[in-house]
């Protein structure tokens, strides 16, 4: 069995959102006890990450670590369209993840007791993020 369904998020600044609750409930209502689910984000300077859901300075540290590799505005990027954060976000987004496979088990995805999934926006403004959720089992 197939089920596909899409989610739209509302993104702060350059943040990171745990999106696990919306994941996990779209899976559960996909009737899938066991298989995959994946999910991929339909932009280019947006991504995904299975991270720590613990402490929030894990991911306020890949963010300083982010910004430290590709900072904004460098004057070696020729495109900045969209203004200074436009190709570091471009980048951002070709180092990280724009899409995941996690495993479905008792139709939940299957994650450790400290992951979280989350939708990493690596622009300095608030944009509107699709993403596709696709499951696949029994």
């Amino acid at each position: 069995m197939v089920f596909q369904q899409q989610l739209t998020f509302h993104t702060q600044a350059r943040s990171t959102q745990n999106i696990t609750q919306e994941v996990q409930n779209i899976v559960g209502e996909s009737g899938i006890k066991i298989g995959t689910c994946h999910v991929f984000v339909q932009h280019t300077s947006a991504s995904l990450m299975l991270c720590e859901n613990a402490d929030p300075n894990v991911r306020r540290d890949l963010e300083t670590y982010m910004q430290h590799i590709v900072p904004d505005g460098d004057p070696m990027f020729l495109h900045q369209d969209e203004g200074p954060d436009d190709m570091s976000a471009h980048i951002r987004t070709v180092l990280t993840n724009p899409d995941l496979t996690m495993p479905v088990s008792g139709g939940q995805c299957d994650l450790g007791i400290w992951q979280g999934l989350y939708l990493w926006e690596h622009r300095t403004q608030r944009h509107n993020r699709k993403v596709i959720l696709t499951v696949i089992g029994e």
